[in-house]
């Protein structure tokens, strides 16, 4: 018997929305916003929505409007059948990367056919840290093994910069890439099979956000260092404070999903896989340093696949802030016109619970630009941890 393979079939996403009162896409209830993703996906491939068998969906934070399994209300709102399941998992940033990864496994392990996962985080109604209702999330024995405490993703950023020394001018040029690289990408019209128009009582958004293509580093240089903090620059004083909001990735709202089939199920139903998900990976490292997961994580997926650096030729590393990602390109030697290619999340936005859909399309879109064969996606995420997959083009 043939092992069986987990294939893209589409990918759709909405515009990611600016993540305040004011941004276009906050006037939506998320499980609308959700729902008219999922609505969209299914009726561009003219799918029986009978035939998927588990809506997988990553969200942060669960809580009021995102809460009790976002994904299952959606895909009712949506007018899937009740006899479609759902789940929503939490794995942080990385969540609708999981739900792909997860999704790519259950295909690979015969526990599906077809699948559809995805992501939701509107952060203009649910922002972050709702979800704690101004309790302890940590609890005794996790604060005795870190008696020190932990430290915000902006510090943990600072403290990336400082150890990699990473100037602030480095920081700025590459945040200004962002946006230059996302523009053009926009204007060549590589994302916008990606992007569905979403209604919403105000009208409709077409477009992320986001986006300054006008944006330079001298610009970005003039903007005040974002997470300063007298006590934090007394324990840490290797900090240089460089971090700011224009190197870093912006609050958002959207959403997200893709179509999952086994190949042969997918040929069978007239459908062209756009790319196989071949290999996982999925690591931790020191929480206080945090978003250092996606090397440890790089290497995990590399070797497994037995493929050296030069061997990808796209890769979507996350831009939660602008010194993971220098660190990353300086412990794994990518080259860089390799690198977030189309832009990234400071120029895009980054909605936490649905990022992972945006890249697996930016990388798509690279690959198929370029006739590039593998592409990998890695994702820092809170707590010290990070996810990698590999892709190969079809």
């Amino acid at each position: 018997m043939a092992a069986r393979r987990a294939v893209i079939v589409d990918l759709l996403r909405s515009p990611w929305g600016r993540g305040r009162a004011d941004g276009g896409l906050a006037a939506l209830h998320p499980v609308d916003l959700y729902a008219q993703v999922l609505r969209g996906l299914i009726r561009r491939n003219g799918l029986d929505p009978a035939l998927v068998e588990d809506v997988i969906t990553g969200c942060v934070i669960q809580v009021a409007e995102q809460s009790g399994n976002i994904g299952r209300q959606a895909a009712l709102a949506a007018g899937f059948p009740v006899s479609v399941p759902a789940v929503t998992l939490d794995r942080k940033c990385g969540s609708a990367q999981q739900a792909m990864d997860f999704a790519a496994q259950g295909i690979i392990a015969g526990a599906y056919d077809v699948v559809i996962a995805g992501g939701v985080e509107m952060m203009s109604r649910v922002p972050m840290r709702a979800n704690r209702m101004g309790k302890d999330n940590l609890g005794p024995m996790l604060r005795a093994r870190y008696p020190d405490g932990f430290v915000h993703q902006g510090i943990s950023a600072e403290l990336i910069a400082a150890r990699w020394n990473l100037k602030r001018r480095a920081l700025d040029q590459y945040a200004a890439r962002s946006h230059r690289l996302a523009h053009a990408a926009r204007a060549a019209g590589l994302t916008a099979r990606d992007i569905l128009p979403i209604d919403t009582p105000a009208g409709t958004v077409t477009l992320d956000e986001g986006l300054r293509p006008d944006t330079s580093a001298e610009i970005l240089a003039g903007l005040k260092p974002a997470f300063f903090d007298a006590e934090v620059a007394r324990a840490y004083p290797q900090i240089r404070w460089s971090v700011t909001a224009g190197n870093a990735s912006q609050v958002s709202d959207g959403a997200g999903a893709a179509l999952l089939m086994e190949e042969a199920t997918a040929l069978a139903l007239g459908r062209t896989p756009r790319a196989a998900i071949t290999h996982f990976a999925v690591a931790g490292d020191d929480p206080i340093l945090m978003l250092t997961g996606v090397i440890p994580a790089t290497r995990k997926l590399l070797a497994r696949a037995d493929l050296g650096i030069d061997a990808i030729d796209a890769f979507e590393v996350n831009e939660a802030f602008a010194p993971v990602v220098l660190a990353w390109q300086h412990e794994t030697g990518a080259a860089s016109e390799r690198v977030n290619p189309l832009g990234g999340a400071i120029a895009l936005g980054h909605p936490v619970g649905a990022s992972g859909v945006r890249l697996m399309g930016n990388l798509l879109a690279r690959l198929e630009a370029t006739d590039g064969r593998r592409g990998l996606i890695t994702m820092c995420e809170s707590g010290g941890m990070a996810n990698a997959t590999l892709i190969e083009r079809l």
